[in-house]
């Protein structure tokens, strides 16, 4: 499981690091204003769908059903049971583009009021909305097959596949951009394009593993009918992230213009930590507790799962501690250009720091939802949801007029950190999740680590404070993120977490290897 979660967790960094690229372009080039807000709404409402049906209800559903099916009846039932799937799906996402063309006016009046003030900027936001809606039906359909190639464990091509959705981006901004009426119609054009490549992508991934999944007419059989009945309730369960972010978005359009690009670019930076832990831990978790509980290893389920939350906060916990201290270099140094002003950066930084600090719950609802999921169990995390969704509304109607732009961000992270609480409790009262002894006191050391690290990191900022020349603040930013990572190894090591010398140990044998 450590080799498939590293494995994932390092090609959506890749793909991270590619995004950030993107980003940077798109700051550059249109800001933080009302033609910057107009393009992030556009993309924001395929995105949530696609979190939605595709990453988020639809694969808790598919992918346990899909592995047991596998272990249990073998290839062949199990490629025509994600084939029947893929139909369905494909039919019933076209349905929805289809709607959402005609009536994406009335749709950017609920998901952006606040752009009905700028009719310049609304009429931008509808064009924009629809080329970017049908990305919706393409990376939903790619999410389905990701989930096969998941199930099958090649975690690899699956997650190499989403490059794609970067690469087409940055090309479409660079190339295509002179020949349409500004970037943000390119960008917008670039994600469509991106969807088209990433399934055909994984279509070819499917028939290399031998699994072709050409779709078939959709039939209500048994077993879709289960897969709905799954994949209903989960539609609010494991998507309450992403619901709680369009709420972001559109308490962000009743704030001043540049609002939801100022929380934008926040969220990007918090999503590199996130997106590569947390999309790493759910991904290869669920097919194991699948796997474990068919069989009925119900001990090394729980191991599983304990060994997931320890991988995830060793990473995690020293992210927040850097994000807090370093968000406004970070933010400066890689949004501080062009069109987007470093007083722009360093509004956004406060952004950041709200959003950081809610980033170990983010992270852990991805690891502990699967424990729901993989028991066939998608309704308890709706009931969750929906509190949790209240919840958030109601904190950033009292947030967003004393803290503007940090408001929506502080809701979530507040909602995040009560739905985790939640969902491990409900775990607990069903004996589902048994944290071990070790486990809690190897988070306790990790949190204290990170601790030291952040105040260590202060005291050299406090000595040594960001430059003002580019070059010389990429250097420091570099500098004091290699000197973050030294301290929190060091902590590491002087608590027991782990000892430095086998790590290196290991490293030089496998630098051996390689060579021989």
């Amino acid at each position: 499981m450590l080799k498939n979660f590293l494995t994932v967790g390092g090609w959506t960094m890749l793909s991270r690091i590619l995004g950030l690229v993107r980003d940077q372009l798109l700051a550059a080039f249109m800001g933080a204003g009302a033609l910057q807000d107009a393009y992030q709404v556009a993309f924001r409402l395929p995105n949530m769908f696609r979190r939605l049906f595709g990453e988020g209800a639809f694969n808790a559903a598919f992918v346990p059903l899909f592995s047991s099916v596998l272990t249990r009846e073998g290839k062949e039932e199990a490629q025509l049971f994600a084939r029947r799937a893929l139909g369905v799906m494909l039919v019933w996402l076209l349905f929805l583009c289809v709607l959402g063309e005609i009536f994406m006016p009335q749709v950017l009046k609920v998901i952006a009021p606040g752009f009905l003030q700028s009719g310049d900027r609304y009429a931008l936001a509808v064009s924009l909305s629809r080329i970017t809606f049908p990305y919706l039906v393409l990376i939903c359909a790619a999410a389905l097959l990701a989930g096969v190639l998941n199930g099958l464990h090649r975690f690899g091509v699956a997650s190499a596949a989403y490059l794609a959705f970067n690469v087409v981006g940055i090309a479409a901004i660079l190339l295509a951009s002179p020949f349409l009426p500004n970037v943000a119609y390119a960008a917008a054009w670039g994600v469509t394009a991106s969807g088209v490549a990433q399934l055909g992508l994984l279509f070819w991934a499917c028939e290399r593993a031998h699994f072709g999944l050409t779709p078939l007419w959709p039939s209500l059989t048994p077993r879709i009918r289960l897969l709905l009945r799954r994949m209903v309730p989960g539609l609010i369960g494991s998507g309450v992230g992403q619901i709680n972010l369009t709420i972001d978005t559109i308490i962000g359009t009743l704030l001043p213009a540049g609002s939801v690009s100022l929380m934008y670019f926040a969220d990007r930076i918090n999503q590199l930590p996130l997106g590569v832990l947390g999309a790493a831990a759910g991904t290869t978790l669920l097919p194991v507790l699948t796997r474990h509980l068919a069989a009925g290893e119900t001990d090394a389920a729980h191991a599983a799962q304990n060994r997931s939350i320890e991988y995830v906060l060793l990473l995690t916990l020293p992210a927040v501690a850097g994000l807090l201290v370093l968000a406004g270099p970070i933010m400066i140094v890689l949004f501080g250009h062009g069109s987007f002003t470093e007083h722009d950066a360093l509004l956004s930084a406060q952004s950041l720091r709200a959003y950081a600090i809610g980033l170990p719950a983010f992270v852990m609802v991805k690891v502990l939802s699967p424990a729901f999921f993989a028991r066939g169990d998608t309704r308890t995390p709706v009931y969750i949801g929906i509190g949790v969704l209240l919840l958030n509304f109601v904190l950033n109607l009292l947030f967003m007029k004393p803290l503007v732009h940090m408001g929506p961000p502080l809701a979530s992270s507040l909602a995040a950190f009560i739905n985790v609480a939640v969902l491990a409790f409900l775990l607990r009262q069903k004996n589902a999740l048994l944290l071990a002894p070790e486990t809690l006191g190897g988070i306790g050391r990790v949190g204290l680590g990170a601790a030291v690290m952040a105040v260590l990191l202060v005291g050299v900022e406090t000595m040594l404070p960001l430059p003002a020349h580019f070059l010389m603040r990429l250097i420091w930013l570099t500098v004091m993120v290699g000197l973050g990572g030294i301290f929190y190894a060091g902590m590491l090591h002087v608590l027991g977490v782990m000892d430095l010398a086998d790590v290196l140990a290991g490293l030089r044998r496998r630098l051996n290897r390689k060579r021989a």
